[in-house]
């Protein structure tokens, strides 16, 4: 603790206060094995400036993403994201004004997240929208721990495995606490929700029930079925959510709210986020105005003060340190600002028209990429009603096909199989804006050339 200012006597105060005897009982529940016996092994001391070049040096060990031919997604995609947009977003007054508890000096950045929430609403075809959440998984768990608080009493939430898997164990993770029966019905033999079984399971036990669209292996359900799903949710009195995670499909796809959804979480990160490592990204929630005193988050309002001049303020924060603790509905601290800014003027910038322009070039991309590797001896397609991102059997492992690829520099599909044994010799591969016909080649090329070997 030697860089904490501290003088030996106010630590030993400290430790009193906390019922400790010294420093080293706070890492007591680390195990002895696992910690550092001695100094770290790092050579130096160096200059500043070759220490510089030093970590310049490691910098350019790692291979990006972006450097690559990509084809995976799962949930976080290689769009492009504008030059115009990067520099917007840094502009100082965004960055400075960051928690807007002060509307008289944040009106800046209450606007931006107004006009975020307007966007988010218009998508989605839903009455409100929030401030934003942390990430796509987070804004679904706590959209079924809202259905909670609304249908108080009720065990059990439907969680199909059509629903990212990495999303269902977040949800399991923060609803824990709750005891709840999770019921998680496979998908079809076509990667799709199995209707028939969601329906039999809704009945007056269940507080909500959870669908995917485009789902987990990209396939765009049914609408048909969403509907009669949606229907059989409002006749049990459970709420209908939809989850989102590639939000571009919105482009293209029928908004939520037009087919019975009460909740929409999603992922943002399509829109001008970077992928960065998996975070931070941006978590988008919507639902009926109904439900809003419930809504986790905060939400901005539009207003007019004493002289009538428009303006805009915190309408609703239901976090217990802005309202008494037994009331509050999350403990969401802050909303993803400057992400949810990002989110905004990518909106703002591809426009309606836009926005479904690039929608329909990632359909196209992924329908030649289907065709061209369609033809190869022993490949096989598994689903074609799709967005983004489909479902193949390769001759060769997933694994073993990765592994070859990325020797050749691509960024191969996503092996099924470390989620579920069910999926074993299954491959998910992504294409976007960003795949050329020409990488689809390339792949084609590369994948016939390391299954002939």
């Amino acid at each position: 603790m030697s860089y904490i200012p501290n003088r030996h006597r106010i630590q030993q105060e400290m430790l009193e206060a906390i019922g400790v005897s010294s420093v080293e009982d706070l890492f007591k529940d680390i195990p002895e094995s696992v910690r550092l016996k001695g100094p770290l092994n790092l050579p130096g001391p160096f200059p500043e400036w070759e220490l510089v070049r030093r970590m310049e040096d490691l910098a350019g060990r790692n291979r990006p993403a972006t450097r690559l031919l990509s084809f995976l997604g799962a949930g976080c995609y290689n769009h492009h994201v504008p030059a115009a947009l990067l520099h917007l977003i840094q502009r100082s007054e965004f960055y400075t004004a960051y928690t807007p508890y002060q509307p008289e000096v944040s009106q800046g950045t209450l606007q931006a997240i107004f006009e975020f929430q307007t966007y988010v609403a218009r998508l989605t075809g839903m009455e409100v929208a929030n401030a934003s959440l942390y990430d796509g998984a987070s804004s679904l768990a706590e959209a079924v721990l809202m259905a909670q608080r609304i249908r108080k009493g009720r065990s059990r939430v439907i969680l199909p495995t059509t629903v990212h898997p990495e999303y269902r164990q977040v949800v399991r993770t923060l609803v824990g606490p709750l005891r709840l029966e999770i019921l998680e019905p496979p998908e079809t033999a076509t990667l799709e929700a199995d209707w028939e079984v969601l329906k039999d399971l809704l009945d007056s036990k269940v507080s909500c029930v959870v669908i995917q669209n485009p789902n987990f292996f990209g396939t765009i359900e049914d609408l048909d079925g969403i509907r009669d799903l949606a229907q059989r949710a409002r006749e049990v009195e459970a709420l209908f959510i939809v989850l989102i995670v590639e939000p571009l499909s919105l482009g293209i796809l029928l908004p939520p709210g037009e087919y019975g959804a009460d909740v929409v979480a999603a992922e943002g990160q399509s829109f001008g986020i970077p992928m960065s490592f998996g975070g931070p990204h941006l978590g988008l929630f919507a639902t009926r105005s109904a439900f809003v005193r419930q809504m986790p988050g905060r939400l901005v309002g539009q207003t007019r003060d004493a002289r009538g001049n428009l303006g805009y303020v915190l309408t609703l924060a239901t976090r217990e340190q802005h309202i008494r603790r037994e009331r509050a509905t999350s403990n969401i601290c802050t909303n993803q600002s400057l992400c949810a800014l990002a989110a905004a003027v990518y909106l703002s910038m591809a426009g309606r028209t836009g926005l479904q322009r690039l929608a329909a070039l990632n359909v196209n991309r992924t329908r030649q990429a289907m065709d061209a590797l369609d033809g190869i001896e022993g490949f096989h397609i598994v689903q074609r009603r799709c967005f983004n991102e489909f479902v193949a059997r390769p001759p060769v492992p997933p694994s073993l096909l990765n592994q070859r690829l990325m020797e050749r520099g691509i960024l191969g599909g996503l092996d099924l199989s470390r989620f579920d044994s069910r999926w074993e010799g299954l491959w998910l591969l992504c294409c976007t804006e960003k795949t050329s016909l020409e990488d689809i080649q390339t792949l084609r090329k590369s994948i016939e050339e390391i299954v002939d070997v």
